[in-house]
């Protein structure tokens, strides 16, 4: 396979890149354009697989972006969308790096954020472009090891032809110009250190991997320029969310978390059937998820709830919210250890919501399970996990057959009960059940208390005692019953 060498870096005079043009890029950031928006980044910024890249002295926020890079074979100008993929002569890989500290500075042309030496790595392979359909391509990024973006080209805002097309309205795409054509959810920070890698593949066809390895630059800016600085915000946009930059939720200080390994540990020991009669008592009759069954009956979970919400498929919004680093495998892709991954899938049985590779995935993570009131695919291998899943039936088809992945950290319905993400679940082999994080502690305790009055109980009744007076306790059997505790404490 044809690499990329110096010569197809010299042959670069201009290198012009995509704002957003992957719908999960679009969820991620909260807007979606209407029409595609480029900046330009110097020839100078090009480099080599392999090479290394300097984090400018006094910056925090090298991020890195996997895309697709297009290398165009012969000028065009003002030409059709029908005819704009001929002038597009081979396709390669790309890291569109760029320091967020020094956004300010440019007023939103991004020449100094984005365009430093070596801030712009392609290749290692050159594909030819008209043998692979622009249509079909994969983008992967690794960031030291762990893969961070998978995403295709089915489902793109703007289509590859459209950018050429697009472009050469107003100015001729010269022979050797390089276009960045967007980059996919994932992206994040890198670090002097770090190990950055992207792969784009079509079939069998591929790139190989375009290594970047970050170091640390050592000569501060001279004073007479914009120096780096930076804020939350950016953080916030670097790292793709405030959590993943390790930010507190708007408003003020990080909350108290909801479950303690103390609670945790409590409500381990209780089972649903107990928690269930104090949830009545206080009103909550509601609050099962009702009609699954479990992989692993065996286990008792507890852990906070993660969602995600399905809707009915309509063809038309498959294309646009399907295809791609989804919501379903952003959900997947973000939960946290300990964490409960429920899905909203109206009950429809008809499809999967889950299959082998993305469970896995959640149990690499450390999810403690996944909920889905739909159907698992790939079943044998999923019940084979050691993570439970909880599920409606196995079914073969694939996802888009009735259900389209529209959004996670929603309030969402499953096996006719409502769950909020933070709300606690805990599950066994009696059910599951959602419990309001607010409630959580008295109610462990409580439910503590009243599996020690059932364990009196269940001895007395071993005795031959009727259960008249006794189940549950009236005044005589409480005393006698609180004489039994106060031994039992001192054994």
């Amino acid at each position: 396979m044809e690499q990329v060498t110096d010569h197809t870096l010299a042959a670069a005079r201009k290198v012009i890149a995509v704002h957003i043009n992957y719908p999960s890029r679009a969820a991620q950031r909260g807007r979606t354009p209407e029409q595609p928006s480029y900046f330009l980044k110097p020839s100078s910024s090009l480099a080599l697989s392999g090479s290394t890249v300097e984090r400018p002295a006094g910056c925090e926020l090298l991020g890195y972006e996997g895309e697709i890079a297009l290398i165009i074979g012969k000028p065009a100008r003002r030409v059709g969308i029908e005819d704009a993929w001929s002038h597009v002569e081979r396709v390669t890989a790309s890291n569109d790096l760029g320091v967020y500290d020094l956004r300010y500075a440019d007023k939103g042309s991004n020449l100094r954020s984005k365009g430093g030496d070596g801030f712009t790595p392609v290749g290692p392979g050159l594909l030819a472009a008209d043998a692979v359909d622009p249509a079909g391509l994969r983008i992967r990024t690794w960031h030291n090891g762990e893969l961070v973006q998978d995403d295709t080209t089915g489902d793109l805002l703007f289509p590859f032809a459209q950018l050429v097309a697009d472009l050469s309205q107003l100015l001729t795409l010269e022979t050797g110009d390089i276009i960045l054509t967007g980059t996919p959810a994932g992206a994040s920070v890198a670090k002097p250190g770090d190990v950055v890698e992207v792969e784009v593949s079509a079939g069998e066809l591929t790139t190989g991997r375009l290594v970047t390895t970050v170091v640390d630059g050592l000569t501060p800016f001279a004073d007479f320029g914009a120096q780096p600085k930076t804020d939350d915000l950016q953080r916030e946009e670097a790292y793709g969310s405030r959590a993943a930059a390790g930010l507190p939720d708007v408003g003020g200080t990080a909350p108290e978390p909801a479950l303690t390994p103390e609670l945790k540990a409590k409500l381990e020991s209780v089972s649903t059937a107990t928690l269930s009669s104090q949830l009545r008592k206080r009103g909550l009759n509601n609050v099962s998820i009702d009609g699954l069954q479990a992989t692993r009956p065996d286990k008792r979970i507890v852990g906070l709830a993660r969602t995600l919400r399905f809707v009915p498929n309509r063809e038309d919004l498959f294309k646009t919210h399907g295809g791609g680093f989804n919501a379903q495998k952003r959900a997947i892709d973000s939960v946290k250890p300990g964490e409960i991954l429920v899905m909203e899938a109206r009950g429809e049985k008809g499809t999967g919501t889950i299959g082998d590779i993305l469970a896995l995935r959640a149990q690499v993570r450390g999810a403690a399970a996944i909920i889905t009131d739909g159907g698992v695919r790939d079943f044998a291998a999923v019940a084979a996990m050691d993570m439970p899943t909880y599920y409606a039936n196995p079914h073969p088809a694939v996802l888009g057959r009735r259900h389209i992945p529209w959004d996670t950290d929603v309030t969402v319905a499953c096996g006719g009960t409502t769950v909020q993400p933070g709300d606690i679940i805990v599950a066994d082999a009696d059910g599951i059940l959602v419990i309001p994080p607010a409630l959580a502690a008295e109610l462990a305790d409580d439910s503590i208390a009243q599996e020690r009055e059932e364990v009196f109980i269940f001895e007395t009744v071993q005795q031959g005692h009727s259960v008249d007076g006794l189940y549950p306790l009236n005044a005589a059997w409480r005393a006698r019953y609180e004489e039994w505790e106060a031994g039992k404490a001192h054994d």
